[in-house]
């Protein structure tokens, strides 16, 4: 006997009542739950993935949306998510594929953190009455520094100071190529970042052509298939970053199915026309520190040391170890990106068991720096489920200088986080490369959506750094005495270096 059917995951309705029979569900889905017959509009609820285009587009608000209408019987540990994952599978023979971060019900340690503040005999600060420090250097930093004096009483700086990026918030877009989104997508983000004063990630994707204009505010990928690679494309970014791993899929490359390389895709990133881009799971030329070093030597010399080079791993149990190598390959960031890293297309069983929380691989990383005394010699960067500016601080408190964010802000831009980007049918314009779809995404309204986030993220932050008295980016990073636990365990607790709540 055949599996058979399994229960919906979703079940549409339209009311009668309201529906005035205008068609734009049917014009609006992507997925085919709509379609006219005659006089009326038939759905199949089976192929809903509850983007909420038709209920955005809706004239009447006449369509409703309800999540498990027919479950399973319950079972706590025959989970509808586990019987449906065997039942593809039994079908299939196949690895099921899953878009954006961990969907585990982990305990997510940021919301099991608070922020100190301070009131009498440190006061807070008022940031809309004094200055707030939010600028960024992200690169080495020297140990010391060496000043001759002159005779008009001025000094000369004698320490070589190495390329650093300059931003003016600590928040920057992660690495989204193109290809895993859209064209129109990465120029909206890219449009925000360079108002913004920020800087974008490329993806192991290339760089369109028609995002030259905003190369100052590029970060350039180099990961393991060396997609799009050149020395053209290394000039043009403000700064390059090797892919050693990924959060959302810690050990394993990346891959791009062959019917969403289209022609433009096909120039960006240097392969064949339907040819599906396959990224080994190691770099080839990358087998220890040593090489590791080459890499960033080498990509250095190619661009005359004037661009700092960051490294990308994803956070599991020895990424302490594996930064301190990094820091001492000449590098001048390490990347940490945590399991809830959002992807276009993850094998589902990495997505929910491989990896750990960047909260811990963060606090973890910039400890091992500062007991090794190199932690002037490399930045950190946070990413992978950074939602709020409360986030962005707590990080930052944890020991990283910057983040990047990626799904707020495909948030930003009307993803409904729906998981299902590796199809190539986002309603939204955002996750796919068909043309009629793409459209929809609006380059400038999605612009301003996207710099408006970071901007009221960016207000916010100075509103806890001033709570904390703390007036500058500077001093909130690392300092654990602005954090303390709310029912976390002791083990935890000494991994992050907090004190409980009431210490």
């Amino acid at each position: 006997m055949s599996i058979g059917s399994t229960p919906m995951k979703f079940r549409v309705t339209i009311d009668p009542e309201r529906c005035m029979n205008c068609g734009r569900c049917v014009e609006n889905c992507s997925y085919g739950v709509f379609r006219r017959e005659g006089d009326s509009i038939r759905i199949n609820s089976r192929n809903c993935a509850a983007c909420h285009r038709c209920i955005a587009f809706c004239p009447r608000d006449a369509i409703e949306i309800e999540e498990k209408p027919n479950d399973y019987r319950s079972h706590p540990v025959w989970t509808r998510e586990v019987r449906e994952a065997i039942f593809n599978q039994a079908r299939t023979g196949r690895i099921i594929l899953s878009g954006m971060g961990n969907a585990k019900p982990y305990p997510i340690i940021f919301d099991q953190l608070v922020l100190d503040a301070c009131q009498v005999t440190n006061p807070s600060i008022d940031p809309l009455r004094e200055p707030m420090e939010l600028r960024t250097y992200l690169g080495k930093k020297p140990a010391s520094l060496s000043l001759r004096p002159l005779p008009d009483g001025e000094v000369e700086l004698r320490t070589k100071l190495t390329p650093n990026l300059q931003i003016e918030t600590p928040i920057m877009i992660g690495h989204m190529s193109y290809g895993a989104i859209s064209l129109n997508a990465q120029t909206a983000l890219a449009k925000a970042v360079s108002r913004v004063g920020t800087f974008m990630g490329t993806g192991e994707g290339g760089l369109h052509e028609s995002l030259y204009p905003y190369q100052d505010h590029m970060i350039v990928q180099v990961a393991s298939g060396r997609f799009g690679v050149d020395i053209n494309y290394l000039e043009r970014g403000a700064a390059i970053e090797i892919k050693i791993g990924q959060g959302a899929k810690p050990g394993i490359g990346g891959h791009l199915p062959g019917d969403k390389v289209c022609t433009d895709i096909s120039c960006t990133r240097m392969i064949p026309e339907g040819s599906d881009a396959i990224s080994p799971a190691p770099h080839h030329d990358i087998y220890s520190i040593e090489d590791l070093k080459q890499l960033v030597r080498s990509l250095k010399e190619a661009t005359e040391w004037k661009k700092p080079v960051f490294v990308k791993i994803a956070a599991v149990h020895n990424s302490a170890a594996i930064a301190a190598g990094i820091a001492r390959s000449g590098a001048d960031a390490v990347v940490v990106d945590g399991f809830r890293g959002g992807s276009g297309a993850t094998p589902r069983v990495f997505r929910d068991h491989v990896g750990i929380p960047v909260e811990a691989a963060v606090a973890s990383v910039d400890a091992k720096l500062r007991d090794q005394g190199i932690r002037n010699e490399v930045s950190i960067i946070a990413s992978g489920g950074i939602r709020e500016s409360a986030d962005v601080a707590k990080i930052i408190c944890l020991g990283a200088d910057a983040v990047y964010i990626g799904t707020s802000a495909l948030v930003a831009m009307g993803c409904r986080v729906c998981g299902t980007c590796y199809k190539g049918t986002c309603a939204w314009g955002i996750a796919t490369q068909k043309p009629e779809l793409v459209r929809r995404l609006d380059v400038e309204t999605n612009a301003v959506q996207v710099e408006n986030l970071i901007h009221g993220w960016t207000l916010e932050l100075a509103e806890l750094m001033g709570a904390a008295g703390i007036n500058s980016i500077e001093s909130l990073r690392g300092n654990r005495d602005r954090l303390r636990g709310y029912m976390l365990d002791e083990g935890l607790l000494q991994v992050l270096d907090v004190k409980t709540v009431g210490a």
